[in-house]
């Protein structure tokens, strides 16, 4: 039996994110990594930028419908081509780029729910310029494109604790109209399940409040409407606790007490979270029928060539698959 792939969409052209797949290619890790990479993408970029940043690689050209027939290794860079008209390795950033990408996308959506990839990992996109205000960001959009519009759960995971924001990227004005007792227990119960299924393991949860020290002058807050009815629910079958103040909730001496960390908008949880493990993380998009992830960082433009950029992000996605599949 053939081992499925590793599906790569290279995303945002003018992106740190081949200098990164190009550094982890040279790493321990892929030398004994049993796991084909198949990236999707233009050839000719991926060729130009090897070239401009000194790394060099045999590329194995592949066709998507003869994915699972061919038995593929990483010895080379197996890549399915996505026209580009590129002539430069490196320019700016801009919505020329939005008929290339969205061929990616479309190539390893299509893959993935015809089963020709163990799991799904896409490179950084410009939400200004590829996004276009239609999505929050590229969990909903990979959502909206199989049909799972609101099935989304954005987890950062990472080994020691992971966090979940029950918003993702909107405007903090929004964040109180967009929480909901069922939209937070829907959220918890996926990760829940994930953990179970996963790792054999019954995830302890702290939940944050929305208000500063959960409390508000108001006569009535989201937490005592919203949050600490959907704890009161959550408890009866989880291990789960809160609201708790997210000023403090992230001291080390608090973390050691908990899985998962469930906050109310984006930058809550994935502030502190950063701030204790830099890019030894990576977004998890549950509630789709395969396995998405994302290194957690943006395009980072600005570092294009330098060759600065850190792999860590990627090398944790690739870990955590060899996780879950027992090897």
């Amino acid at each position: 039996m053939k081992i499925k792939p590793i599906i790569i969409i290279l995303g945002e052209p003018y992106s740190v994110f081949l200098e990164i797949l190009f550094k982890l290619l040279k790493s321990k890790l892929l030398k004994s990594y049993r796991f084909p990479l198949v990236l999707i993408g233009s050839e000719k970029l991926v060729k130009l930028q090897m070239k401009k940043m000194n790394f060099f690689f045999k590329i194995n050209l592949i066709k998507k419908d003869e994915i699972l027939k061919n038995k593929l290794n990483n010895s080379k860079i197996n890549i399915i081509d996505v026209d580009l008209n590129v002539k430069k390795p490196f320019g700016k950033i801009s919505n020329k780029s939005y008929k290339y990408i969205n061929e990616c996308f479309e190539t390893g959506i299509s893959l993935m729910k015809k089963k020709g990839g163990l799991a799904l990992i896409n490179g950084p996109v410009s939400k200004k310029h590829f996004l276009k205000k239609k999505f929050f960001g590229v969990t909903e959009y990979i959502a909206s494109k199989i049909k799972k519009n609101g099935k989304e759960v954005m987890l950062i995971y990472n080994r020691s604790l992971s966090v979940c924001p029950i918003t993702t990227h909107i405007p903090l004005k929004n964040v109180n109209k967009n929480i909901s007792i069922k939209k937070i227990i829907y959220k918890i119960k996926t990760i829940n399940n994930f953990y179970i299924k996963n790792f054999n393991k019954k995830p302890k949860f702290a939940v944050t409040g929305l208000n500063p020290h959960c409390e508000t002058n108001l006569k009535s807050s989201e937490e005592k409407k919203i949050i600490i009815p959907a704890i009161k629910i959550l408890r009866k079958t989880l291990k789960i606790n809160g609201p708790y103040a997210a000023d403090t909730l992230f001291i080390k001496n608090n973390l050691k007490n908990f899985d998962v960390i469930i906050g109310m908008y984006h930058d809550q949880v994935l502030t502190p979270l950063k701030t204790l493990f830099g890019f030894n993380a990576i977004n998890l998009t549950l509630g789709l029928p395969f396995i998405r992830m994302s290194p957690d960082h943006g395009p980072n433009n600005q570092m294009l060539g330098e060759k600065k950029s850190d792999p860590s992000s990627l090398k944790e996605s690739l870990i955590f698959i060899k996780k879950i599949n027992g090897n």
